[in-house]
């Protein structure tokens, strides 16, 4: 077999592979992966990269190494779940770094995060002063959640003591001239009512409605298909 098609061929397998695995690993967002699941990740990708190119090791002792760096996750994933003390042995615990507007040095020391670091993090989260932190929590993936002092807080209508209206998501009830007939049977409105609404937005049937929206309050939104303009002068 030429090599180029050899390339081409242990290429393919091992993409499969990977998206099989990625499916099967879950759906974790990069920043939410622990350093394990970090270097997991790039251990897979390097030996699916050497077993696409390198034709001394054979596709068959490619795959088997793919397969046991996608089982381990998923195990000790589960054994997790089963054990508060195995989750923390892999994936660590999150450390107190600020309490009642005063850094931790010790725990800074453990964690090995200097206090340049520290305060780069609370900038991100908009926080210049730490003493306006009441607490701040280093994560397992290296994000840091703060809290900030209650005097400080935003103001919200249940600070206030005021009631507001509760509403549910805006939901689509038409789009690409299709009617989406669960969201309307959900919503408890009637295609005869659709169809007048659409009407007052100057549609004469669904078919010219690109997309129609209705929010809690029960105001729908209707944008037409853009009409078709004649370009020549």
């Amino acid at each position: 077999m030429p090599e180029f098609l050899l390339i081409l061929l242990r290429s393919i397998t091992a993409f499969i592979v990977l998206l099989i695995l990625t499916r099967i690993m879950g759906k974790k967002q990069l920043s939410h992966l622990t350093f394990f699941d970090y270097v997991v990740g790039i251990t897979v990708g390097s030996i699916a990269a050497t077993m696409s190119i390198d034709k001394n090791i054979h596709i068959s002792d490619g795959l088997i190494a793919l397969g046991l760096w996608g089982i381990f996750p998923i195990i000790m994933g589960f054994l997790g779940l089963k054990s508060r003390k195995f989750l923390e042995l892999t994936d660590g615990k999150p450390a107190i770094l600020i309490k009642s507007g005063k850094v931790l040095e010790e725990t800074m020391k453990k964690n090995q995060l200097a206090i340049d670091e520290l305060m780069k993090l609370l900038r991100e989260e908009g926080i210049f002063k730490i003493e306006d932190v009441e607490m701040a929590i280093l994560e397992t993936n290296g994000e840091l959640s703060v809290m900030k002092k209650s005097d400080l807080e935003p103001i919200t209508p249940r600070l206030l003591g005021l009631k507001v209206q509760m509403e549910h998501a805006p939901s689509l009830l038409i789009v690409d001239g299709h009617i989406l007939d669960k969201n309307l049977t959900i919503l408890g409105y009637s295609n005869n009512w659709l169809q007048n609404e659409i009407q007052k937005h100057g549609a004469k049937s669904t078919n010219e409605v690109f997309l129609a929206q209705i929010d809690a309050n029960g105001n729908l939104f209707v944008d037409l298909y853009s009409k078709k303009q004649n370009e020549e002068i």
